[in-house]
């Protein structure tokens, strides 16, 4: 229900809740995919936001040993790159693309995919991998990177992520 107010609300007049626990899940195996997750996992650690990350279908290669340092850009389709889609399908162009943001990211100081979960798993913030996707691609758990907390359901998910928020990046 909408409250009615006497006079505006000005800084400082409201009681501004806090998040206690975020949630977020990964569905694309992309650098552009994978990134947004992995930054908001980590700035919810640095402000003491309890963060859980749940990587399912493509996203699982944030995650596996053989492909998580050989994440690329997505060139074809990705209307943030504003190129034509015929353009970001020709032979390295991804790489090419790929190669420019890991230079870029590299001058912010933010760390490769691999370091990345190591550093997230450091401060604290679960890493799963769902059931679903790990069978569905006959993986197993010695696929994953060390530090993934476990391979859960989506059901444990929920309940994991009850009483917080969810993102789906």
């Amino acid at each position: 229900m909408t409250e009615i107010l006497d006079r505006p609300l000005t800084a400082g007049t409201w009681d501004t809740p806090t998040i206690g626990k975020i949630s977020i899940i990964v569905s694309k195996g992309s650098l552009e995919g994978v990134y947004p997750a992995l930054i908001m996992a980590n700035g919810a650690r640095m402000e003491g936001i309890e963060a859980n990350v749940f990587f399912t279908f493509f996203g699982l290669d944030a995650i596996h040993k053989a492909r998580l340092s050989n994440l690329k850009v997505a060139t074809v389709g990705n209307p943030g790159l504003h190129m034509a889609t015929m353009l970001g399908g020709l032979p390295g162009v991804s790489a090419l693309a790929t190669r420019m943001m890991k230079r870029r990211m590299d001058k912010l100081d933010i760390p490769p995919v691999e370091e990345f979960v190591a550093l997230l798993a450091d401060s604290g913030a679960g890493l799963y991998a769902c059931r679903a996707s790990v069978d569905m691609f006959g993986l197993t758990r010695a696929d994953f990177d060390p530090h993934v907390t476990d391979i859960i359901t989506v059901g444990e998910f929920y309940e994991m992520a009850a009483g917080g928020h969810i993102v789906f990046t």
